[in-house]
């Protein structure tokens, strides 16, 4: 077992990309974790954090329902639905 941590720029570089990559799986409309993650071709605990990443920084947000399933489904917030000017459902703050 490697003891060495990781690199904490490596990391930021990661998740920053991969949200790049949520966000644009959700421009076609909203999905679920499990339905971004079989997009993505990543485990789903790990699009989950990259999704609840994205909805702390108010890139994204869920619906208000469930699917039957019992999963949210989150879309993209779109210009002027945030404070400031930034166009998030480009995916840049």
């Amino acid at each position: 077992m490697n003891s060495r941590l990781p690199d904490v720029r490596e990391l930021a570089r990661v998740a920053t990309f991969m949200r790049d990559r949520v966000l644009a799986n959700l421009k076609d409309g909203p999905k679920t974790v499990p339905e971004i993650a079989q997009a993505l071709g990543h485990p789903t605990n790990a699009v989950m954090f990259w999704v609840m990443s994205a909805r702390k920084y108010g890139y994204i947000e869920e619906l208000a329902e469930a699917t039957d399933g019992g999963y949210y489904k989150y879309r993209l917030v779109q210009k002027g639905d945030h404070d400031d000017e930034g166009s998030y459902g480009e995916g840049k703050p």
